[in-house]
């Protein structure tokens, strides 16, 4: 047997599994299980993403500086104080890696996104879960949690795979109340699908102790080309620039992603056509007997009455050709995630899951 091991937290992680992308089978497949934007990138990323294949044997810039520039213009923020990574995921990864380690603990709700978790044990930090109330983020629980050992609280805002967000004045009370040696993180992944929302950008510009991450991956269309930035306090900043990769992301990547930001005109375009679908899917489902808590992303988390029916369900759902997200690993068993596809896929969705429930009943 060997003697070699790893450091101690790693061996605890069960391996992230994505959302599936296809059924054996079954042909015309519907993939509505990774949150992705149906309608994809804007024809101005597209285009940018195919001039940089010009210049593929170039390094790409160490520093980012040109999206990060494009970034701070759109949203009204200090470029030097925004870092960028291998989508958001990197960067919560850092976060862990700088300020979290053994002896510590890093605080995440108890249906909050698997990579807080991971992070914590890859870091050698000990994870802590948070009760929700109804789904929901609980601050006072989780001041409730924190100690002097707590160093990070990641929250995502919206949720998921919940749907659900808190307002401005609960997460203001969040980072008031949280210990003065931890900082608060702010997953903004889906902050573009909700009108007028920062993603706590502004709370970030102006305290010490809180950081915001958003991603290309989810609005933009961009998640296969995993681009991700963080707004933070400039000694955050600095810590991540000392340890991220100096070529973390692709000439191609960087320049897709510059131009994405760049389009708000697709981002708007989008966020009002999932609003418009979501609602209707959200609607026609629980005509159907399946409800949802109101969400402010790019899915609904679809409510079975009990674990069997979701996961029977599901496997119908495949049978269909429709590929959604069961979430029993999120402690939802009874729930079965569905991100809000094109008009096509959300009206064939709605119909199977109708179908479904007419022959269970």
């Amino acid at each position: 047997m060997t003697k070699i091991t790893p450091q101690p937290g790693i061996l605890e992680i069960a391996p992230y599994v994505g959302g599936a992308s296809h059924v054996d089978g079954v042909s015309d497949v519907v993939k509505l299980s990774s949150n992705e934007n149906p309608f994809g990138p804007s024809e101005a990323t597209v285009e940018a993403f195919r001039r940089a294949g010009f210049e593929l044997h170039r390094y790409p810039s160490t520093d980012h500086g040109a999206l990060r520039a494009a970034i701070g213009a759109v949203h009204g923020l200090d470029p030097e104080r925004i870092v960028c990574g291998v989508g958001s995921d990197e960067i919560l990864h850092l976060l862990c890696q700088a300020y979290a380690g053994p002896g510590d603990e890093v605080i995440h709700t108890e249906h909050g996104f698997a990579i807080y978790r991971i992070g914590a044990l890859a870091a050698g930090a000990t994870p802590v879960e948070v009760k929700e109330n109804n789904r929901v983020t609980d601050v006072d629980a989780i001041l409730k949690a924190c100690t002097r050992r707590t160093k990070l609280v990641f929250i995502a805002n919206p949720n998921n795979p919940t749907g659900t967000m808190i307002g401005a004045e609960d997460v203001r009370r969040l980072a008031d109340g949280i210990p003065e040696t931890a900082l608060l993180v702010l997953d903004g992944a889906y902050a573009e699908y909700v009108e007028g929302f920062d993603g706590g950008a502004a709370l970030a510009e102006g305290r010490d102790n809180v950081v915001m991450t958003r991603t290309f991956s989810k609005i933009y269309g961009l998640g296969g080309l995993r681009v991700g930035w963080g707004y933070a306090p400039a000694h955050v900043i600095d810590v991540l620039n000392r340890i991220r990769g100096p070529f973390n992301l692709s000439t191609p990547a960087l320049a897709a992603a510059e131009a994405a930001v760049k389009d708000q005109a697709w981002v708007e375009k989008c966020r009002a056509d999932n609003t418009r679908l979501r609602a209707w899917l959200a609607e026609v489902l629980a005509g159907h007997g399946v409800p949802s808590d109101p969400s402010e992303t790019n899915f609904i988390l679809a409510r079975f009455t009990d674990a069997g029916e979701a996961a029977a369900c599901n496997e119908y759902l495949k049978s269909q050709g429709l590929i959604v997200r069961p979430v029993g690993s999120y402690n939802l068993p009874e729930y079965l995630r569905i991100t809000v596809g094109d008009e096509a896929s959300c009206r064939r969705v709605a119909h199977a899951i109708g179908q479904f429930k007419g022959g269970a009943a």
